[in-house]
């Protein structure tokens, strides 16, 4: 096993890691749209959305790989309401369509509306 660590990504702010490289598969952690370079949330689902996406790739980056690799997602929203709007951005992003799941949770860390977490093969 293998732990990927990027400072392109947000730290882990408890006792996790950002990703793990095992058997062939890396995992990330749930990922939300903190700005690794100044610690600021973005304002908004879509840029909340972009900004979560962007982290997820930096880990994906640091394992030597993309998000074409990405087989499974799990998606949290605060606020299902913020579905379509959350799709369109993560769309863009994730163009193999691997397979997800997206729910909405009462809460997130930090009060942010997403988090995304993925599994892929390397």
């Amino acid at each position: 096993m293998k732990v990927i660590e990027t400072k392109n990504a947000p730290a882990a702010i408890g006792p996790y890691s950002q990703g793990y490289e095992a058997n062939g598969f890396v995992y990330t952690s749930g990922q939300i749209p903190i700005d690794p370079a100044t610690g600021a949330v973005a304002e908004g689902i879509a840029a909340q959305a972009d900004q979560s996406c962007r982290n997820v790739g930096a880990i994906l980056e640091a394992a030597g790989i993309g998000f074409e690799q990405v087989i499974k997602t799990t998606c949290f929203l605060a606020d299902m309401d913020d579905f379509a709007a959350f799709n369109e951005v993560y769309a863009k992003y994730f163009l193999s369509k691997p397979a997800r799941s997206c729910v909405a949770v009462r809460t997130l860390p930090k009060g942010v509306l997403c988090e995304i977490e993925a599994i892929a093969v390397k």
